[in-house]
């Protein structure tokens, strides 16, 4: 049996990582979501260990020092990881399985599995980004300043990756990431 793709996508924040995911995973059923590790605060309708586990300073701290993390990045005063396990298991076991990270934890991911897809997601534009961030009408101004500055460094990193896709739109941006996972699929090296 041959094993899955560990398929990476990261971008900026506000750029439409969780909604291009989510639409993604609807179309294909079969693709396996990595749920994240952070200790940021849940949004209204997130729930623990669906979209992520929230877990304490302290509970984080204890997993990166067990070892349990494939990757981590402490982002906007909080930590964000991905746990190995089941990264792992799923990949061996044949499944193709999606990580939705930041920038800095996709290329940490990069250097463990080299193989991996690595996908960037990208705004239309600087402008649009500021817009969809503003309109989450979660975050303060000098956070919004914060993440926009971080964004233009992250979008500098794009290079890095083996893919980048704009989202204009969510369904073509899917369409575009089904294209990648089909011909990931058909590579003779696979």
């Amino acid at each position: 049996m041959s094993k899955g793709l560990l398929i990476v996508l990261s971008g900026p924040s506000g750029v439409g990582k969780g909604t291009v995911c989510s639409a993604l995973r609807k179309r294909l059923p079969g693709l396996v979501y990595s749920v994240s590790a952070t200790t940021r605060s849940p949004r209204s309708g997130e729930q623990h260990g669906v979209n992520y586990f929230f877990k304490s300073q302290e509970e984080f701290r204890d997993m990166i020092a067990n070892d349990q993390l494939l990757e981590y990045a402490q982002y906007v005063e909080n930590f964000y990881g991905t746990p190995r396990d089941f990264v792992e298991q799923t990949i061996e076991a044949g499944n193709d399985i999606i990580l939705e990270i930041e920038v800095q934890g996709a290329l940490k991911v990069k250097q463990t599995f080299p193989d991996g897809v690595f996908i960037f997601l990208t705004p239309p534009s600087l402008k649009e980004l500021k817009d969809r961030i503003v309109g989450r009408g979660t975050e303060t101004e000098s956070v919004i300043h914060d993440r926009l500055s971080i964004a233009e460094e992250e979008i500098a990193l794009m290079r890095h990756y083996d893919y980048a896709v704009v989202n204009d739109e969510v369904d073509r941006a899917c369409m575009r990431i089904e294209s990648i996972i089909v011909a990931e699929h058909c590579r003779i090296a696979k």
